[in-house]
């Protein structure tokens, strides 16, 4: 039996992500991947059993990456600014330093790989982030509304920035580079309208 190569492994791992989100799911192969590493398909059977077990593999290492840097310095039992800000600062931070991960997650989320590695991952994520809620409720510093509309609120301004300093252009095709002084801006609307 062929012994692993830890190098060669993120490199596959790198190679896998990258081909994946430039060729989608239907542009991607085994044999393809091989090529593009510069090994031969037996050797990628010595890190994954098979094409989807590469692609779920993957999506939970970035999905667990994920969560740790969002509760990176973050508590459930913070005030909710200061906690609300510190997961700005932490998915800011995690879609800055991997878009190409985030590119990744984005695309098999809604796949029957993304109901796996949700399945896997979000048990402690959604836990930890209704205990937060619950809290900030308690504490009458967050006005209850439906979980959707808490998401759509709290983060979908935030993604948007996102979204726009990754393509590297905002509304009409301006340049747009994303600043801190433009997340507090949004953040700060942000809490306005989540007040009760």
């Amino acid at each position: 039996m062929r012994t692993r190569d830890t190098d060669k492994e993120l490199l596959v791992r790198k190679r896998a992500i990258s081909m994946l989100v430039n060729d989608g799911l239907d542009g991607f192969s085994m044999n393809k991947l091989a090529k593009a590493c510069g090994i031969s398909v037996a050797t990628l059977y010595i890190y994954f059993q098979d094409k989807d077990d590469l692609i779920q593999q993957i999506g939970l290492d970035i999905s667990r990456n994920f969560v740790a840097s969002t509760f990176d310095g973050f508590s459930p039992d913070m005030p909710f600014a200061e906690g609300l800000r510190k997961q700005w600062e932490n998915r800011a931070r995690f879609a800055m330093a991997f878009p190409d991960e985030v590119a990744y997650h984005d695309m098999i989320r809604h796949t029957h790989y993304g109901d796996y590695i949700l399945d896997e991952v979000v048990t402690t994520f959604k836990n930890v982030m209704a205990t937060f809620i619950q809290n900030a409720i308690t504490n009458h510093e967050l006005k209850p509304v439906a979980p959707e509309v808490f998401w759509s609120v709290a983060y979908g301004p935030l993604y948007t920035l996102l979204r726009f300093h990754r393509e590297r252009q905002g509304l009409g095709g301006k340049p747009f580079q994303l600043s801190d002084d433009l997340l507090e801006d949004a953040l700060q609307m942000v809490l306005n309208g989540l007040k009760p």
